[in-house]
């Protein structure tokens, strides 16, 4: 018997970091995906093991530890907290596989969390639903960032663009928003725990400068909200400028970033802006009519992904 499941990547539009203070936030769900596959082992080990992201690691997931078999793991403390919290820690095959690019500001760990956590759910028998497997699938985002917004694992298990209020609804929008996004992203991985923990650093150091700004960016995000009802790209483009503005000081931007977001205007992007922690990882572009030439320019020195929304969430199975 096999357990199988799969999650997508997620984008945020608006709210980074202000969301961890209970500011709004826009995200969807994007067409990429991870794909988790567990099975029992024949041995006493359990293994964990990825073929496209090239590591293998015999886990212990009684004491959330691991054994280095191949390669480097970068998101495996996810996976073992996923283990730690469901699992019988009996032997099992775990194997992983991604179309995210780990530490790109989409959302991996937020997906390869929600499939584990599917995956390991069907394999045990344990009856789930969608609203506790995102709730369950924060606690272990938290558990290992210290701090965590619970939008991404929303995100990766409901699908869909939605809207995540002050006081935490959650709010799918309606529209068919089919905005034309091109993502740059670098080889720089950015470290979501470190740049949260950042950032509240920089917010307890200089509360009276930094706490406006997390209100306007709340503030920015009603507005935005407003903006894709409407579908008013125009806005749209220039809300994501002002907002990568405020994430700038808030200390997440980096040279790399920074050069593909004007990178992306100079090629056509009517806005375009970090999504994601900061500190590596991606930017957005919002580019009509302009998507080729906006990914020309990016993949001059970074590197290009397009993708397109989609409704699809979590998806488990078992197969015999």
């Amino acid at each position: 018997m096999k357990a199988i499941a799969s999650a997508p990547a997620k984008m945020i539009l608006f709210g980074e970091h202000s969301v961890v203070y209970g500011e709004p936030a826009i995200a969807g769900a994007v067409n990429k995906r991870a794909y988790v596959e567990i099975k029992k082992s024949y041995n006493d080990k359990s293994i964990l093991k990825s073929y496209d992201l090239n590591f293998e690691v015999e886990l212990d997931t009684r004491n959330k530890s691991y054994i280095l078999k191949k390669g480097k793991p970068g998101i495996i403390r996810y996976i073992l907290e996923a283990f730690y919290r469901v699992h019988d820690h009996s032997p099992i095959v775990m194997t992983l596989s991604s179309e995210i690019p780990i530490g790109s500001g989409l959302g991996s760990s937020a997906a390869v969390t929600v499939a584990t956590l599917a995956a390991l759910y069907r394999y045990h028998n344990i009856r789930f639903n969608k609203k506790s497997l995102a709730h369950d699938a924060h606690m272990v985002e938290q558990a290992v960032q210290g701090v965590a917004s619970p939008l991404d694992t929303l995100v990766s298990t409901y699908g869909g663009l939605v809207y995540l209020s002050r006081n935490k609804t959650f709010e799918p929008f309606r529209v068919n928003f089919n905005a034309p996004f091109v993502v740059g992203y670098t080889n720089k991985h950015g470290n979501t725990g470190k740049m949260v923990k950042d950032v509240r650093s920089l917010k307890n150091r200089n509360s009276k400068v930094i706490n406006p700004v997390i209100t306007a960016m709340g503030n920015l995000t009603n507005y935005a909200k407003q903006a894709i009802l409407k579908q008013d790209y125009s806005k749209i483009g220039e809300l994501m400028n002002i907002n990568h503005g405020f994430l700038d000081v808030l200390g997440v931007n980096t040279v790399e970033l920074s050069r593909m977001v004007y990178a992306a205007r100079e090629c056509g992007a009517i806005g375009s802006k970090i999504t994601g922690a900061g500190g590596g990882g991606s930017i957005i572009a919002l580019c009509p009519g302009k998507s080729k030439e906006v990914a020309r320019g990016i993949a001059k020195e970074d590197n290009v992904l397009q993708v397109n929304f989609t409704k699809r969430g979590v998806s488990s199975r078992v197969r015999m």
